[in-house]
């Protein structure tokens, strides 16, 4: 019998997409029956991640992500994974209600980082401010001994702005600012990026901004197929 791989998907839709593609072109197959079976639930609907924890007066996703996360595990999905940086926030709440395994996106690019790029001691964070001011990154690297700088005030809202650019799919913006907090964040000792919001490898992708960056997409996507008992085909993100 066939694994079954389950997407939570829907923070937002593109990033959900961008995931999937990303499974498809890493995993090494021949054929379609190579190619891992795949269960998506995109769901556009679940109440703004940042909002609700920067604020906590708008509705908690965490309902919604634990309902999503169980019918995944109804549908006999074998492993769990989820391509939105801010709802880690959740991960240990949605852990304990379901009985699925569920990969933790920040804990993988954590491994990957400290693997791959083991004399970097400075990791510069681009996410949103929810993921950056709650510590999720901070929390994980630290463990690996690598310390996560991120921006000011000023050069957040530079990345806050693409982000949600990226939701609209509107890409004729200018960028200036994303170079100018890639220079300030260079400034303190950033040494690689981690393009710590879904939305922001689709953004580097199509702008062409060359970085020394890490893809917790990617980095996802290759811990799932290898999870799934496939191998990985060589790729260039």
């Amino acid at each position: 019998m066939k694994k079954i791989l389950g997407i939570l998907g829907g923070m937002g839709p593109l990033a959900t997409a961008d995931l999937f593609k990303k499974v498809v072109l890493m995993t090494k197959a021949d054929r379609d029956q190579d190619h891992i079976y795949v269960l998506v639930d995109s769901n556009p609907t679940i109440p703004d991640r940042t909002a609700y924890l920067l604020t906590r007066k708008s509705e908690s996703p965490l309902k919604h992500l634990i309902d999503s996360a169980k019918k995944l595990e109804l549908m006999k999905a074998n492993c769990i994974i989820m391509p939105c940086n801010t709802a880690h926030y959740f991960y240990d709440d949605i852990v304990k209600e379901i009985n699925t395994p569920f990969l933790n996106m920040i804990e993988e690019t954590a491994k990957k980082v400290s693997r791959k790029h083991g004399h970097i001691k400075n990791v510069g964070l681009l996410a949103l401010e929810g993921t950056c001011k709650l510590g999720l990154y901070e929390k994980i690297f630290t463990n690996y001994g690598i310390k996560i700088i991120i921006p000011d005030n000023r050069h957040q809202a530079y990345i806050t702005s693409l982000v949600n650019h990226v939701k609209k799919a509107r890409f004729n913006i200018d960028i200036s600012g994303i170079y100018e907090t890639i220079d300030n964040l260079k400034d303190k000792n950033a040494e690689i990026f981690i393009l710590g919001c879904t939305e922001l490898p689709i953004a580097f992708q199509v702008f062409n901004i060359k970085e020394k960056t890490v893809d917790p997409t990617a980095v996802l996507a290759e811990s799932a197929i290898r999870f799934m008992g496939k191998k990985i085909k060589p790729h260039s993100f």
